[in-house]
């Protein structure tokens, strides 16, 4: 079966990963790319100043940009369409796609916690893709829209899903995330060099409150967030790809870190053509100084996560956990949402 797909801003530093991890997949086809109107008409090697550490598949080099409105992706006939478009760009552009009929993948942080958008991880909760039809009735169209979460929330919430089964009951985490996370020019050498800035403006929000929703239950109709407390701390560090995060959390029953390790590292994976063969890698207790963004970020290709230095502490337990924040944060996260889309016959 093949998917004609298609990327919405395709010519930023997440639609360039998207490009990248569509090459040679066995389901999707792309055959459109949109950008801004300054470079709707070039050729896509025109338009786009490539940043990733592949070439340009040359088909796609070659491919003419076009303007992000559904008249710029008509003639392509798509199934499906991935969006990596600034929020506010893809709040006012995302429903025009959607009342055309399109289903859309969106990276984008609008509406991940509207009660009818389905804020999904393959591996953790593919059944809050059924919201689409709750969607559909509320607003009236025919497209359908799932959102993945923040790159931050997706580095932390696998961990928490295996550990769940403990009574989860309080997150504090602090995080430590790459320059990439903000996008080639969101950084400035002279802010980030022999520094690290202890704000990222909606992080702790978006962490607080995605990671409640993707835990949650979904009755049908409406999903209920998890109870469990979540509070965030987020910090840019001068790494370029890849977001550590330090975990500490609270259980209603009493772990040991053996226990929490083989949670982990035996949690399902989704069946999925990207999902990686084994979700979390986990390091014992001979390895504390790991994860490490350098050195484990390319886990999976970029697709699962790491988890480390697992150990109990007055009220819980403490671990590192990392995934890298372009590809599984990201980009990723988004095509594994439509291979699910696809799985579950919404494509």
């Amino acid at each position: 079966m093949s998917v004609r797909v298609g990327i919405l801003g395709a010519t930023g530093a997440v639609g360039q990963r998207f490009i990248q991890l569509l090459d040679d997949h066995p389901t999707f086809d792309l055959t459109a790319v949109t950008a801004s109107e300054e470079s709707a008409g070039k050729t896509y090697r025109e338009a786009a100043k490539w940043r990733v550490d592949t070439p340009i598949p040359a088909d796609v080099a070659e491919m003419e940009v076009a303007e992000t409105t559904p008249a710029g992706v008509a003639d392509a006939d798509v199934d499906l369409l991935f969006s990596s478009l600034p929020s506010g760009v893809a709040s006012e552009v995302e429903p025009d796609f959607l009342e055309e009929g399109y289903v859309v993948s969106s990276n984008s942080s609008n509406d991940r916690m509207a009660a009818d958008v389905p804020l999904t991880i393959p591996e953790i909760n593919p059944g809050h893709l059924d919201l689409i039809d709750v969607q559909r009735d509320e607003r009236g169209w025919d497209g359908a829209l799932v959102k993945n979460p923040n790159c931050s929330t997706i580095t932390m919430v696998p961990t928490l899903a295996a550990i769940d089964e403990f009574g989860l009951e309080t997150v504090h985490v602090s995080t430590l995330q790459a320059v990439s996370g903000a996008g080639y020019s969101g950084v400035t050498s002279m802010e980030i060099i022999d520094n690290a800035i202890p704000h990222i403006g909606g992080e702790e929000d978006k962490m607080e409150t995605e990671s409640r929703k993707l835990l949650g239950e979904f009755d049908g109709a409406e999903v209920h967030l998890h109870d469990a407390e979540v509070a965030a701390s987020c910090n840019r560090i001068p790494t370029l790809d890849g977001h550590l995060e330090n975990v500490f959390a609270e259980f209603s029953e009493d772990p040991t870190p053996a226990d929490l390790r083989e949670a982990m590292r035996s949690f399902e994976s989704a069946d999925l053509p990207s999902s990686p063969d084994q979700l979390i890698k986990v390091f014992g207790d001979d390895e504390p100084e790991r994860p490490q963004p350098r050195l484990d970020r390319t886990y999976a290709d970029g697709m699962g996560i790491v988890a480390g230095g697992v150990q109990t502490a007055d009220n819980g337990a403490k671990y590192n956990c990392l995934a890298h924040n372009t590809i599984r944060g990201a980009a990723g996260a988004s095509l594994l949402n439509g291979e699910l889309l696809v799985e579950e016959g919404y494509v």
